[in-house]
């Protein structure tokens, strides 16, 4: 299968582009720079010039491909709004390129993104094969970028790793090359309409995350009020307080997933950097 895939060299998009390619599939990648052409086409894949701005590249893309995986996200919490807006408008160039054709159009799905998920259940019905994807606050392992750094670094800065009030309150993760799997799985045999969860760990109690880190850093792990929460963690108060569990009962059983790799905790003890 030919597949255009989006935010192809990104930290999760490369793992995608790897496992397509050695399952056999030919693999495009959206590049909006020579150095993300470069770095897809020493991977093995072709490289397809555009942004996520330019619906009309999207569009020649999509029509050029077999299927499609979308992974391509502003993570701008500055202008969040404007980043699902953006989303909203790749989903819907690529999805109109897709209707009546039965292809694989393979999206993730972000926090407050309803109305791209919306897109993609009446592109279900109107002849596309549309899977939603659903990953964790943690997609965790080599060369993470995202929040279990940022956590280490708060509580390297803070002198102490935190939890919200008795912590009990779950995180699900993944490791990004169980996601990158799932990816494939969605694209080969998802049916249309479906939503997979992609959690490998359903829910660990936030404050086992905290005296991970804290365990690493030698440093205490320490209780804070949920009042405090947002001073301590910046942009991450709201988030390092909720409870978010996930099932992956749906993508297990759709499509016969099975997370391989380390889980988060795992990973806490031997993967990521503390020194300073």
């Amino acid at each position: 299968m030919r597949v255009f895939v989006t935010g192809a060299s990104g930290y999760i998009g490369s793992a995608v582009v790897r496992e397509l390619l050695d399952a056999g599939h030919e693999v495009m990648g959206l590049a909006r720079s020579d150095e993300s052409a470069a770095r897809l086409e020493a991977a093995g894949a072709k490289a397809h010039r555009g942004d996520l701005h330019d619906a009309d590249s999207l569009r020649r893309g999509a029509l050029a491909a077999d299927g499609v995986i979308h992974l391509a996200f502003h993570h701008d919490f500055s202008d969040f709004a404007g980043a699902l807006a953006a989303d909203l408008e790749a989903v819907s160039a690529i999805g109109a390129a897709l209707e009546g054709s039965g292809k694989p159009f393979v999206m993730t799905t972000h926090a407050g993104g309803a109305d791209a998920e919306n897109v993609m259940r009446s592109l279900a019905e109107r002849g596309v094969r549309a899977v939603i994807v659903e990953l964790c606050p943690s997609v965790h392992g080599e060369g993470d970028t995202g929040f279990m750094p940022m956590l280490i670094q708060i509580a390297r800065a803070k002198g102490f790793s935190a939890y919200v009030e008795d912590g009990g309150n779950r995180w699900p993760a993944v490791h990004r090359l169980d996601a990158a799997a799932l990816y494939r799985l969605a694209l080969e045999q998802a049916p249309a309409g479906s939503r997979l969860e992609g959690a490998h760990d359903e829910g660990i109690p936030f404050r086992d995350i905290a005296s991970a880190i804290g365990r690493r850093l030698n440093l205490p792990v320490v209780s804070i009020p949920r009042s405090e929460s947002e001073a301590h963690f910046g942009f991450l108060g709201t988030l390092a307080a909720l409870d978010i569990p996930r099932s992956s009962a749906a993508a297990r059983e759709l499509v016969g997933w099975q997370p391989e790799q380390r889980s988060l905790l795992e990973d806490l003890e031997q993967a990521y950097d503390y020194e300073d």
